[in-house]
């Protein structure tokens, strides 16, 4: 059963933007450490200011007299972060760079979604599962590559 989130204390609201900003910073740090362009506190930005902007769209939804869809906030944030993963994908000497940098911008933004409208262990579970994607599949890349060059090699 939902509660109105007026209804809420401030706690849970601020426990559910904690909760974005560590799942931003465990994202973040992960590309931080792979020297990826968004990375520490761009993760940690996106993730918080989605989890900001559908909290106060459902706040605004509380308090209004007229029919107030909350899924507008959450597709525009879509769109918003849509044009900021656009920007991180580079074309250069025959090869397009960012691919992955600009997926994650996208996942994150949704994890931040998640956490607001209330499911923040939802989001964390998430979380977690993109760090496996982007280091158990890098990981594997790697000695896929390896394999293949010695191969090539011989």
């Amino acid at each position: 059963m939902e509660v109105p989130l007026h209804n809420l204390p401030w706690l849970i609201l601020f426990q559910r933007l904690l909760a974005s900003i560590l799942c931003g910073a465990l994202i973040g740090f992960e590309r931080e450490q792979q020297r990826k362009p968004a990375g520490l506190r761009t993760m940690i930005l996106i993730c918080f200011g989605s989890t900001l902007y559908i909290t106060v769209s459902l706040l605004a939804s509380e308090g209004s007299e007229f029919p107030f869809d909350v899924t507008r906030v959450a597709s525009q944030v879509v769109t918003g972060v849509g044009f900021l993963g656009a920007g991180a994908i580079i074309m250069g000497k025959g090869h397009v760079h960012g691919l992955t940098t600009a997926a994650t911008i996208w996942t994150v933004a949704a994890i931040g979604l998640i956490i607001g409208l209330g499911y923040p262990l939802l989001g964390m579970a998430v979380t977690g599962f993109v760090l496996a994607i982007l280091i158990i599949l890098r990981k594997l890349r790697k000695g896929f590559l390896k394999r293949w060059i010695d191969e090539v090699d011989e």
